[in-house]
């Protein structure tokens, strides 16, 4: 198979994953294809390449910047703004892991223990219930930010050796 087919069969499929992440397929694209640029991409060279609008993927590039997956360049006598991903994919798990806590995790942790400060005590089974529910919940979450903090201070690649010995 030659390059160009393997790079756009490995835009289309990370577009589909993409959407069961819970982002657009048009970022993931985007994403992907940067990914297995090795020089930089201008809009216009998105835009062309993934058959895309001129708004979307700005606001595309805008949210992958945000995300620090790519960087935004410039060069000298050129208006034009580029984009190159990083690269590195441990610094794309990290970075994806900080914006899924602080986009997820947290507002979920802040809502349940809001919740749980709330919430009245009775005896009526339908309360107790919710209760007993939100701290299973609550338990969970807080089981996942500790995880999520591990991962975030793991030396690259020192987690995944730690877990194959104890797996052996």
């Amino acid at each position: 198979m030659k390059t160009e087919e393997i790079r756009q069969q490995f835009v289309q499929a990370w577009g589909v994953l993409g959407t069961s992440w819970g982002i657009s397929r048009s970022m993931a694209q985007v994403h992907a294809l940067l990914l297995l640029s090795k020089s930089e991409m201008s809009t216009e060279e998105v835009m062309e390449e993934l058959k895309l609008s001129r708004g979307n993927v700005n606001m595309v590039l805008r949210d992958l910047v945000g995300w620090n997956l790519i960087y935004k360049q410039t060069k000298p006598g050129d208006r034009k703004e580029y984009f190159i991903a990083e690269h590195d994919i441990w610094q794309i798990a990290v970075r994806v892991i900080t914006e899924r806590k602080k986009r997820e995790i947290m507002p979920a942790k802040q809502t349940v223990k809001m919740l749980m400060a709330n919430a009245t005590d009775t005896k009526d089974a339908d309360q107790l219930h919710v209760k007993n529910m939100l701290s299973e919940l609550n338990s969970f979450i807080e089981q996942m930010d500790t995880l999520s903090d591990l991962l975030l201070k793991a030396e690259k690649n020192a987690l995944l050796k730690n877990v194959l010995k104890l797996m052996s």
